[in-house]
């Protein structure tokens, strides 16, 4: 562990207010195009039969400098909407720069959710930061953390559409499968970043190498995180425990698996009442992983998560 008192932005001990915001988000710099690398692909998926295209919302950041632009918030529903089968929500991209989380929600649309489409409804919201995915950055411009927001009148525009999306639906979700990266820059910036907004001191964690699964730890299922664990682990390594028993600092539950109180702590796993919820964790910057396996490993946690609610039906 790492104690990081300075960062370049604001005065340690003193939480940033409009001025501090304002300098963060002057730093930031387009890096990758939303609309050339993620929205092709969202084309590409739309001669998929079982899915349909919904535009769920719009965010207009046109006026945030530079990095300004008008985003369209899309997502895919199943086609044929069946009234007695199950809902299941993929959502990736809610960190814009996890990058597998997003290439592995659009890469099971494309390849895997037709076998899935006769079991469940499907939703799948593979972008849901497009600002984020472009400056590749964990905040949006409000220097607020989509995945701390998923709340009652979320201050964060990405998760209040998400949210107004999925209620609109008017269906029960079943599961939830939120894919996510911890990367090096969770420490390089992202924490620093975090601890110098809110005025407090910075203490880095041992990044975990490998897939990890983050939990309820309202409704742990530990069945179902093991079957995602084992689904994954035959494409790509598991994280082990630290010397502490802990993964990111907290105790592990079971191999590859800790728990969070995903509603307490606005996140995006638990922005619904779903009987089973996982957020999944992978670790591009290991020397055993690349970019292939990181969206190999998004896939194998979202069909083991299917296959295994699918024996709870037979």
């Amino acid at each position: 562990m790492t104690n990081l008192l300075d960062y370049p932005i604001g005065s340690p001990g003193t939480p940033w207010q409009a001025p501090e915001k304002e300098q963060w988000l002057n730093a930031q710099k387009t890096k990758r195009s939303f609309f050339t690398l993620v929205i092709p692909k969202i084309e590409k998926i739309t001669t998929q039969p079982c899915l349909e295209l919904v535009q769920y919302g719009s965010l207009d950041y046109s006026d945030v400098g530079e990095t300004g632009n008008t985003y369209p918030l899309l997502a895919f529903k199943s086609a044929k909407w069946q009234a007695d089968k199950p809902t299941i929500l993929v959502t990736g991209g809610v960190h814009g720069y996890e990058t597998s989380g997003v290439f592995g929600a659009l890469a099971f649309a494309h390849k895997h959710a037709e076998a899935y489409s006769g079991d469940f409804n499907l939703v799948v919201a593979p972008c849901v930061s497009p600002w984020g995915f472009e400056t590749i950055n964990r905040w949006n411009p409000l220097a607020i953390d989509p995945n701390r927001s998923f709340v009652k009148d979320s201050p964060a525009p990405e998760s209040a559409a998400l949210m107004a999306f999925i209620a609109q639906l008017e269906t029960p979700v079943y599961a939830h499968i939120d894919l996510h990266e911890t990367t090096d820059s969770d420490n390089g910036e992202f924490r620093p970043a975090l601890a110098a907004r809110d005025g407090v001191i910075n203490t880095n964690w041992n990044i975990p190498d490998g897939f990890y699964l983050v939990g309820d730890t309202i409704a742990p299922q530990a069945d179902f995180q093991r079957a995602v664990i084992e689904s994954v682990e035959k494409v790509t390594h598991i994280a082990p425990a630290d010397d502490n028993g802990m993964l990111i600092g907290v105790a592990l539950e079971q191999f590859g698996v800790i728990n969070y109180a995903t509603k307490a702590l606005g996140l995006c796993a638990g922005m619904t009442d779903s009987n089973y919820c996982t957020t999944t964790e992978v670790y591009p910057d290991s020397p055993r992983a690349d970019d292939e396996n990181c969206i190999n490993a998004q896939v194998a946690a979202i069909t083991g998560a299917l296959d295994y609610l699918k024996k709870q039906f037979t």
